[in-house]
């Protein structure tokens, strides 16, 4: 490198010499002058050209030996974490069905932030879902905690396999744990939409004969069907608008009975069949990362 720029700085000395002498004779050149600066141009053109040629050898070098080092570096800042080589490994053998070598993560970098984590919703639930809105997440190996977070991105595009079309939603998590780590599966719960001081009742009480959904009461011991309107609802609960009162005796099967109630519901959404215990929930399964 050192040698090329020595070469590209002599070549431009003498290439400036030569035009300095014939500055001036822009009209009158002789062909031995016209001949003496041509050539000074190409010397400087091709000392610059191996100046180049010299820097992409190095950096070449520099990034064959840093392959070859016995030392590693982290391309980011962070805390080395889940090291998965011990001495005497030997790193980056052969692949035997390739004959390259193979890639082989030797450390983990753990920087810090909050975890988020990927779950695939179905184009039917996609577009109830915004940026911005909360959720549940709970883990399988973490059974007795629920975290919450919020949807940061949505994927509108998706992608299709076998014929089924799905969409990612990446949720932030609120908090950190150490218990949380990257690949554990998680189901989330996306809340759309939260009602307060709604009346609900059970959703097997609640009959529908095409847009017109009715519920059968219990009054002085008479069974009576009485039409309704309903609002948000889950398999196991329906927001009635109009129709019932509190307290209400209604029938939910042929020997079952219930009282409506008052309380706070959420709609929401995720990936899977609709699940519920007074709230809309759509389940989304995913991984952390």
């Amino acid at each position: 490198m050192n040698s090329a720029n020595n070469s590209y700085r002599s070549a431009l000395a003498s290439a400036e010499k030569v035009l300095d002498e014939v500055k001036g004779h822009d009209t009158d050149e002789t062909f031995a002058q016209k001949e003496t600066r041509t050539k000074a141009e190409v010397a400087k053109d091709n000392a610059y050209d191996s100046l180049k040629t010299a820097q992409a050898r190095l950096t070449s070098a520099s990034l064959d030996y840093k392959t070859s080092s016995p030392y590693i570096y982290s391309p980011i800042a962070g805390k080395v974490k889940s090291v998965t080589v011990a001495e005497g490994m030997n790193l980056g053998a052969t692949d035997s069905a390739s004959g390259s070598r193979a890639n082989q993560r030797v450390a983990t970098i753990a920087t810090e932030g909050l975890p988020i984590a990927t779950f695939n919703v179905s184009e039917i639930e996609v577009t109830k879902i915004t940026t911005g809105q909360k959720a549940t997440i709970t883990l399988d190996s973490i059974t007795d905690k629920t975290f919450t977070g919020k949807v940061v991105s949505v994927d509108r595009v998706g992608s299709t396999t076998s014929n089924v079309t799905s969409y990612p939603v990446i949720i932030k998590f609120d908090t950190n744990s150490d218990q949380i780590l990257p690949n554990m599966a998680a189901t989330a719960n996306i809340i759309i939409e939260t009602k307060s001081n709604v009346l609900i009742v059970s959703s097997s009480a609640v009959n529908y004969q095409g847009n017109q959904a009715s519920v059968n009461v219990m009054k002085n011991k008479v069974q009576e069907s009485i039409s309704v309107e309903v609002g948000i609802s889950s398999d196991t609960e329906t927001e009635i608008t109009s129709g019932l009162n509190e307290g209400d005796v209604i029938v939910t099967s042929a020997s079952n009975t219930s009282t409506t109630s008052t309380q706070s519901t959420e709609n929401r959404s995720g990936s899977g069949s609709i699940f519920g215990g007074g709230e809309v929930r759509i389940p989304g399964a995913g991984g952390i990362r």
